[in-house]
């Protein structure tokens, strides 16, 4: 059975940090690229980060890019968000999910198909990050 479980949310002040970590399960994690999304409330679903597999390559959303880091450790089928100089607007419920294709296919089309749900076949339960003074 295939396991996404996120952690490391929670209530952080604007300009804090959270790292979020997604230890996954029943599959071949090193084979496939991996990705995080967001969902803030009453709003569609946003593609946040994504990484190749093995972690050669990395892509982020113009939203977060220079603020967050997408990382993953293979030996502890890992996959991790660093988030800095973290924003109000930044408040959503994180998930990371293993997108369907290779991660080459997203990056000749500027990665806009992640932003769609049915691009994902594994999701976690999600964490929630609320940025807030």
């Amino acid at each position: 059975e295939v396991q996404l479980v996120e952690s490391g949310g929670g209530l952080v002040q604007p300009g804090g940090s959270l790292r979020l970590s997604c230890a996954a399960s029943g599959f071949t994690f090193s084979s496939y690229a991996m990705s995080w999304v967001r969902q803030a409330p009453g709003k569609g679903l946003e593609w946040v980060s994504a990484i190749k597999s093995g972690g050669g390559s990395t892509s982020y959303a113009d939203s977060v890019k220079g603020r967050f880091t997408i990382s993953r450790d293979d030996a502890k089928n890992t996959l991790y968000l660093q988030m800095n100089s973290l924003k109000p607007e930044d408040t959503a419920v994180y998930y990371c999910a293993s997108p369907i294709r290779h991660y080459s296919y997203y990056a000749v089309r500027g990665y806009a198909p992640l932003g769609r749900r049915d691009e994902y076949d594994y999701w976690g339960q999600g964490t929630q990050v609320t940025v807030s003074s």
